[in-house]
């Protein structure tokens, strides 16, 4: 069993129910990220799914210069604390920079160490030393076992608050594919682990000047993860994906979130007894 993580009202690990962490890849607008919150938040509500809501507010790693990267750390954080107070929500966003992690925790209940920085050693040492929840986003490089270096890594200044989040590994050129060996793997090392659903359909510059996707296999992907055993989902999800600034190809509509949940809680009820 895995560790009980608190992130304000809501509980993930342990024999809690299934935890969905959701949001736009990025950013777009003030009012269409509070309009998803809304909408997310009624979504998860109706089916008692336990909701932390998640966008970034600079992408810094996107694939060409010329990619939209969100409103930058100062405006995006003032657009998650309207999330957070308005909506009263727990929020969860990415950093990438040592400059970040102060203001960011301020405003963030959960700091996400991107895949790409997993093994940048100071940045997550520094991101655990405030004490918030850390989430270690498992790179596209490493083995299922190499996480618990990480772990180590944050683990060493006292916190004990960490998530792990599975996204796929490399799998040749521009694409990904999930070993869901993975994940019992990861939860044997004891903290709760979140399927990252569309992060793993992710082709990574196989548009050229932007990554594309695999919408398709969100849902199924979605479903096995859940069969083999997670403590939580991670989905960006967007009104429209077709039209979104950033992951839109990999992106779920959030007309097919709720029957989504449904069959994950329904999955999640049946494993876990």
């Amino acid at each position: 069993m895995t560790r009980e993580i608190v992130i304000g009202g809501v509980r993930i690990g342990g024999t809690n129910p299934l935890v969905l962490i959701a949001g736009p890849c990025v950013i777009e607008s003030e009012s269409a990220t509070l309009e998803t919150a809304e909408r997310l938040k009624k979504i998860t509500a109706d089916l008692g799914v336990p909701f932390i809501f998640k966008s970034s507010y600079d992408k810094a790693n996107r694939s060409s210069l010329r990619s939209y990267r969100g409103p930058g750390l100062r405006e995006g954080l003032k657009v998650l604390a309207r999330v957070k107070h308005e909506l009263d929500l727990p929020l969860l966003s990415d950093i990438h920079r040592f400059e970040e992690i102060a203001p960011a925790a301020e405003v963030l209940d959960v700091i996400q160490i991107p895949a790409f920085l997993s093994r940048q050693t100071d940045l997550l040492v520094e991101v655990a030393k405030t004490g918030k929840v850390v989430n270690i986003k498992k790179g596209q490089f490493l083995a299922p076992w190499d996480i618990k270096n990480a772990i180590e890594k944050a683990e060493s200044t006292g916190n004990r608050n960490i998530l792990i989040t599975e996204r796929g590994v490399s799998f040749g050129y521009n694409n990904l594919i999930v070993d869901f060996r993975s994940l019992p793997m990861m939860r044997g090392l004891g903290y709760p682990v979140v399927f990252d659903a569309t992060h793993s359909v992710q082709l990574p510059g196989g548009a050229g000047t932007a990554s594309s996707g695999d919408r398709q296999y969100v849902a199924p992907l979605t479903r096995a993860a859940v069969a083999v055993g997670v403590d939580a989902l991670f989905m960006e999800v967007h009104a429209c994906p077709d039209k979104a600034l950033c992951d839109g190809p990999n992106m779920m509509s959030l007309d097919e979130l709720p029957d989504l949940l449904r069959q994950a809680q329904e999955i999640n009820r049946i494993v876990k007894q």
